[in-house]
């Protein structure tokens, strides 16, 4: 499956974003992760089926879900700070006979203004 991540761009502090991360048929877990500058990428939140995680860092601000009809999972970013400026991945896994096979989209970035 390929996967389109977009809805990155100029945020301002305090305020909100929503990433969408669109694939090209059905999906079921998807991860989003992030990668701040000069630093390694990290784990956001998770969604599959309708069970969710987060990082502690997004709980009660960050809201993962998912929309089948459009094979789009949304990541809704409330109360951004500027250390929040990051590029954002969406990644879609699924294990077939024992074997974990990932998708990864191209990346948004999001910039978040003081």
């Amino acid at each position: 499956v390929q996967l389109q991540a977009y809805g990155g761009g100029l945020g301002q502090a305090g305020g909100y974003l929503t990433l969408a991360c669109a694939a090209s048929g059905s999906i079921d877990a998807v991860d989003w992760y992030r990668q701040r500058p000069g630093t390694r990428r990290e784990w956001v939140a998770s969604i599959s089926g309708t069970s969710t995680n987060y990082h502690d860092y997004a709980k009660g601000r960050f809201t993962i879900f998912r929309d089948n009809a459009k094979n789009t999972v949304y990541l809704q970013m409330n109360s951004l700070n500027p250390d929040e400026t990051a590029t954002y991945y969406c990644s879609a896994h699924e294990w077939r006979d024992g074997v974990r096979y990932e998708s990864w989209g191209q990346g948004t970035l999001v910039t978040v203004s003081s």
